[in-house]
């Protein structure tokens, strides 16, 4: 199910939001101000973020910064405002849409399925995704659950060939050069030392995938079934 976040001070708004988007069977989680937002945010993995500009603690615009910092989900911002400034402010913080306060729940679907579309798209090639765990080739990112990596580049480079390639056996030789390339001067053993680093990264924290040995082959990655 796609998870929308709502945030708005207006209870009358989050109401008609929620159930609007959630008779188009959307999972919508509700915040009153942007603080709040954040924190749904690092426990509920959401697919687009609908923001208020006007609120309490943090607007709207701090807000999208935020998001745009720490999460690749389009936002759609809804404000009372309708000059040309307000919306140059909300688009330099990163806003993907602008809605204008009172709007029609049709033309927030419509747009909120547009932009879910699109960003469905983009993450054809760039997200990888197995069980819990989430692979971001355009920010160099491993996310498992609510916790975020940044790896060395070419221990994510090689998680990332192996997660695109699963329960396939790769020689060492094969991964050198898809990894290093074709000119790399060193031996096969730095392979060795990368899977021995990513394995002891990642065998505590989650059981979705295991680098296995092929013994006189190479390596695969096993996915694990639940």
């Amino acid at each position: 199910m796609t998870n929308i976040l709502i945030v708005d001070d207006d209870i009358n708004v989050l109401q008609l939001v929620t159930i609007h988007l959630s008779e188009q069977g959307y999972q919508v989680f509700q915040a009153k101000d942007g603080m709040e937002g954040l924190e749904i945010l690092k426990k509920a993995a959401c697919d687009l973020a609908v923001v208020d500009v006007m609120m309490p603690f943090m607007d709207g615009y701090a807000l999208t910064k935020e998001i745009r910092k720490q999460y690749d989900i389009p936002v759609i911002l809804l404000t009372a405002k309708n000059q040309i400034e307000d919306k140059e402010q909300g688009f330099e913080a990163g806003t993907d849409d602008y809605l204008i306060k009172p709007f029609e729940p049709k033309e927030l679907s419509y747009r909120v399925k547009a932009l879910l579309r699109r960003y469905d798209h983009q993450a054809d090639e760039s997200i990888l995704r197995i069980g819990s765990t989430t692979i971001n080739k355009r920010s160099y990112e491993v996310q498992i659950g609510n916790r975020t990596f940044l790896l060395p580049l070419k221990e994510f480079e090689l998680l990332a060939f192996f997660i695109s390639n699963p329960k396939q056996v790769f020689s060492r030789e094969h991964l050198i050069e898809q990894i290093w390339g074709l000119n790399f001067q060193g031996d096969e053993r730095t392979v060795d030392v990368h899977i021995k680093r990513l394995r002891e990264r990642f065998y505590k924290l989650t059981d979705d995938f295991q680098i296995k040995t092929v013994r006189g082959v190479g390596y695969l990655l096993e996915v694990q079934r639940t």
